[in-house]
């Protein structure tokens, strides 16, 4: 059996002009575990955040360290215009947990999207379409290993989170067929401080593949205190994060999964994300 974690970076507000300090993307993705696997990768986990970051960590008892989380969005600031010492901690934590998901089998997969300029930006319908894509492609990595799985997303709100599991309820319970039928579950939500797995998407999210979209798709067209220079953590980590992907191939041939980007300002496709 396996789980996916999913975590999202960025507002689901419009962006209305080629200045504007809103956030020219949105970005929810997830990472997947075998549920035998969660003891260790929760354990290697703490570990890695008492090693990096010691003075956040203080408690004599070790398991208090999963409270205190490392927020993604402060590890890319760190490694764009942090100090040397801040740039090391960031590029040594940031390896050091992809290692973690290289050890445990993780897969990533998500969904990326540039706003277009001065243009409408359905957030509801962007979070649920999201969800439920990313739900199809976990399914399709569980019929290819034979296994089951269930969802764990970082709580929002209520109402929209009764949205989000509603609309991956339709699919599955829907009058012709089980859209989902190795997931057990429509999609739970946690809280991200109970949970390493939600933590390590959000890292995924806000310290990776923002602001590799960032610099990739917006970088020359938006000013913003969100666009800065990203390139060295682009170029450190795409190979991996490319190689990480779960993909599949649908019936007509065409490759999906893996992290699909909705470019509205230059219409590039997800693989710039890797070049």
């Amino acid at each position: 059996m396996r789980v996916l974690y999913i975590d999202e970076a960025g507002c689901l507000g419009a962006l209305p002009s080629l200045i504007s300090d809103i956030q020219p993307v949105f970005v929810i993705a997830g990472v997947s575990f075998d549920v035998s696997h969660l003891g260790d990768i929760t354990r290697d986990f703490i570990a890695l955040k008492r090693r990096f970051f010691p003075g956040a960590h203080t408690s004599l008892y070790q398991l208090d360290a999963i409270l205190v989380e490392v927020k993604g969005a402060d590890i890319r600031r760190n490694a764009s215009i942090g100090g040397h010492r801040s740039r090391r901690a960031a590029f040594g934590f940031l390896d050091g947990v992809l290692y973690l998901v290289d050890q445990h089998d993780g897969k990533f997969f998500g969904r990326i999207w540039i706003k277009g300029i001065g243009v409408p930006f359905d957030g509801r319908s962007v979070y649920t379409f999201s969800m439920q894509d990313i739900c199809t492609t976990f399914q399709r990595s569980l019929e290819a290993i034979g296994e089951q799985g269930f969802v764990v997303a970082d709580s929002r709100s209520k109402p929209v989170n009764t949205n989000v599991s509603h609309s991956v309820f339709t699919m599955k319970f829907q009058a012709v067929g089980d859209a989902f039928p190795n997931l057990l579950e429509m999609p739970l939500f946690g809280h991200s401080d109970n949970h390493a797995g939600i933590q390590i998407a959000d890292l995924l999210c806000s310290a990776l593949l923002f602001p590799m979209a960032v610099q990739t798709y917006c970088a020359g067209h938006i000013t913003s205190v969100h666009v800065r220079n990203y390139a060295a953590l682009k170029a450190r980590y795409m190979t991996h994060l490319r190689r990480s992907q779960f993909r599949y191939q649908d019936p007509s041939g065409w490759w999906r999964g893996g992290f699909t980007v909705s470019d509205e300002i230059a219409h590039r496709n997800g693989a710039e994300l890797f070049r």
